[in-house]
């Protein structure tokens, strides 16, 4: 379609939307603003102009480090200085694997074959033939060359491998195999190699991703028989650069000089691991002769699974991957607030990818470049502060925004509104997000503000009309439930694997992640071009649809006169996760009781339903105090880190919030009240008198701040000195 029809439908759409009664945190006259501003910037969007980004972003493979990524780094730092952004380029040195460097599996014994661990090139996919295109890897592998016997491990999930040792089965000295999903790949290596194994092999089953579920790529969108999922295995008991934990890996030639640790005192893995495909795996796993499954580890392969190769069964495993300092860019583009240049919106997503990262990640780095574009068309410019950032080294180990926060602390503490992530965030048509209490009711009254492409529905209604929510690769991982309410949609915890973990889970920033999901070929080459315009979207109109949402979040944070944060939802949502704890550990302590903890939530949800009576009745009078106003915002900005404690988590003291974090065993999930579900995995009861004291500690701070806010909201009122906004 042409782009005059495309900008004149989004035009329509944009008016077709029923105006919103009241959109949080504004007077009624600045909403009358807002509403114009917002109806101005739903004007820019374009849908071949993601389209454009997205082709120029993913038409060659990006790997970290590589001189391809270097040249998607340049195209995103040039798109936003044309579109009028202040650009920065951070250098960090990383410790990494540049490259999948030597990596073979084999079938030994009882006859030789060797396996398979690349894509077939295919006629219709012309990006399938690309040079540059890598074997499937496994980042942070150990190197070595082992022949052994085979033991399946199932997902090679903590308790995989303890069902294992119950059953009577070593692996010691032995490769396990395992299947993709239930927790993160770096998991599968730590719990074999604690074990004793000798190597590991990673697969993509057909019973979690393959033809057991549709019809398999190219015909359809499921992983085909050589689809090869990559990735990182880094477990350290951090996030970040593995050398420079709490401190940002300035470069090596830099003035100032980082502290590194010696690698060789870095908790790497030993053992070689690889992944290979399923149509790989089969030929290990239809001539293995051990006894049968538990009926939960069957996978989707036409043959009984067996838990032993036996001893006729050899397979050799080869892994030769050096790790060396590589240096990645952090891109930052700034628009400079009119009224407040030093309160931040963050929004981001890294543009390093395991191939092309067609969906993961530039479908988000295009929309984000289509948002600089629009917002540098404004008229006027935010009153806050807008950062559009774009990470690098995020698939090893979301490395580069790591660094930038450790870099920027200081400057984030005071300054930082909100980070909002946008991974992958326009890889389908299904909507949703995951959020910190305060900004899910932003999210959801964003969604109610914009139209769903070729309907007559808005994002909410169409959300609301799902059945589930945004899919995506970790969506079989468990974790804390989200906290269900009546009519609105499901809103996730935030867990692991991006880019907001170093902002909300170290630094206690307001987070979220939001954008559309859909079929994936998850880090494997397929995940191109040919994939996104057959399967994602071929019209790419989501992608303004996403900008859209997107745009209205920022530009209402940045522009209301108290920030539209969802106060109340902090009891709402700690009330259900300390009762989810006080379950998990009546399980095995059933005199336990959170009900101190909850006594101090009660309090908590009387002052900030206060909070929410007095705002909403200070800005319906649309009499404000500007100054009293500033004092408030700064205060409303604090909340999130009361839960922040400086002695961190049992497991990593990195992890510094007792409210949100990725479980330690799975590295995806989330956590609520990580603290107290760490205690509950262990069965323990000894720390549990500390982790109340230090969880009292928060929920006081965080209703002290509460308080504070309602007293300034008891004199913000012009009459005491404020004049109209």
């Amino acid at each position: 379609m042409k782009i005059s029809f495309l900008i004149s439908g989004f035009l329509f759409l944009g008016t077709c939307v029923q105006a919103q009664k009241t959109i949080s945190g504004f007077t009624p006259s600045n909403q009358t603003k807002q509403e114009k501003a917002e109806q101005e910037y739903r004007t820019k969007q374009s849908a071949e102009r993601y389209k454009n980004h997205l082709y120029k972003l993913t038409s060659v493979p990006h790997l970290a480090g590589t001189p391809e990524n270097e040249n998607v780094r340049d195209y995103i730092a040039d798109v936003m200085r044309k579109a009028g952004l202040q650009v920065e380029i951070f250098p960090h040195d990383i410790y990494l694997s540049k490259n999948p460097g030597e990596s073979l599996v084999e079938v030994v014994e009882p006859i030789r074959i060797p396996l398979n661990n690349r894509e077939f090139i295919l006629p219709e996919d012309k990006y399938s033939g690309d040079s540059r295109l890598t074997p499937g890897w496994n980042a942070y592998s150990g190197s070595g060359d082992v022949t052994s016997e085979v033991v399946y491990a199932n997902y090679g999930r903590k308790e995989d491998f303890e069902q294992l040792k119950a059953m009577g089965i070593s692996v010691k000295g032995k490769i396990v195999i395992a299947r993709y999903g239930g927790n993160f790949r770096g998991y599968k290596a730590k719990h074999a190699e604690a074990a004793g194994a000798a190597g590991v092999i990673i697969y993509t089953d057909p019973y979690d991703s393959g033809y057991m579920k549709g019809i398999t790529f190219p015909e359809g969108s499921q992983p085909s028989d050589n689809t090869i999922q990559r990735g990182s295995l880094l477990t350290v008991d951090f996030t970040g650069d593995p050398l420079t934990p709490f401190e940002p890996a300035l470069p090596l030639d830099g003035v100032k000089k980082i502290k590194r640790l010696d690698p060789k005192d870095v908790a790497f893995h030993k053992i070689p691991v690889t992944p290979l495909p399923w149509g790989s795996a089969v030929e290990i796993l239809k001539r293995m002769t051990g006894k049968g499954v538990p009926a939960a580890w069957q996978g989707g392969l036409p043959l009984a699974y067996r838990l032993e190769g036996g001893t006729g069964l050899k397979v050799r495993l080869k892994v030769k991957q050096d790790k060396d300092f590589v240096r990645v860019y952090e891109v930052v583009g700034t628009l400079v607030g009119s009224e407040f240049p030093d309160e931040w919106i963050i929004a981001g997503c890294h543009y390093d990818a395991w191939s092309y990262g067609s969906t993961d990640p530039n479908s988000g780095t295009a929309m984000l470049l289509s948002l600089a574009e629009s917002l540098g068309k404004l008229p006027q410019k935010p009153k806050r502060t807008i950062k559009i950032c774009h990470w690098d080294a995020e698939e090893h180990g979301v490395i580069g925004s790591t660094e930038w926060v450790e870099q920027m602390r200081d400057e984030l503490a005071n300054k930082a509104v909100a980070y909002m992530n946008y991974d992958a965030a326009v890889s389908g048509k299904m909507f949703g997000g995951s959020a910190s209490p305060s900004l899910k009711k932003l999210l959801i009254e964003a969604s109610q503000a914009v139209e769903y492409p070729d309907s007559n529905k808005t994002v909410y209604q169409h959300w609301m009309a799902q059945k589930g929510g945004r899919r995506g690769s970790t969506a079989a991982v468990g974790g804390s439930a989200p906290v269900a309410t009546e009519n609105e949609p499901t809103i996730g915890n935030l867990g692991g694997g991006s880019d907001h973990i170093a902002f909300y889970m170290h630094a206690g920033i307001p987070s979220l992640s939001a954008g559309t999901g859909g079929p994936t070929l998850y880090h494997s080459q397929y995940d191109d071009l040919f994939f996104y315009n057959k399967f994602v979207d071929s019209t790419y109109k989501m992608g303004p649809m996403v900008e859209q949402v997107v745009g209205t979040m920022s530009l209402r944070l940045a522009n209301a006169d108290i920030l539209p944060f969802d106060v109340s939802r902090y009891a709402t949502d700690l009330a259900t996760h300390l009762k989810t704890a006080e379950k998990a550990i009546k399980a095995y302590s059933p005199t336990y009781s959170a009900e101190k903890l909850l006594a101090q939530v009660e309090i908590l949800k009387q002052n900030a339903e206060a909070y929410e009576s007095r705002i909403k009745a200070l800005l319906a009078s649309d009499q404000l105090d500007k100054a009293k106003l500033a004092v408030i915002n700064k205060e409303l900005r604090d909340l999130e880190k009361a839960f922040i404690d400086p002695k961190g988590m049992a497991y990593g003291p990195w992890y510094r919030s007792l409210y949100a974090s990725s479980d330690p065993y799975s590295g995806y999930a989330s956590w609520m009240l990580p603290a107290f579900q760490y205690e509950a995995s262990l069965k323990s009861t000894a720390n549990l008198p500390d982790i109340e004291a230090r969880h009292a500690k928060a929920i006081e701070s965080l209703n002290t701040k509460i308080v504070t806010i309602n007293q300034q909201l008891g004199s913000a009122a012009s009459s005491l000195g404020g004049g109209k906004n």
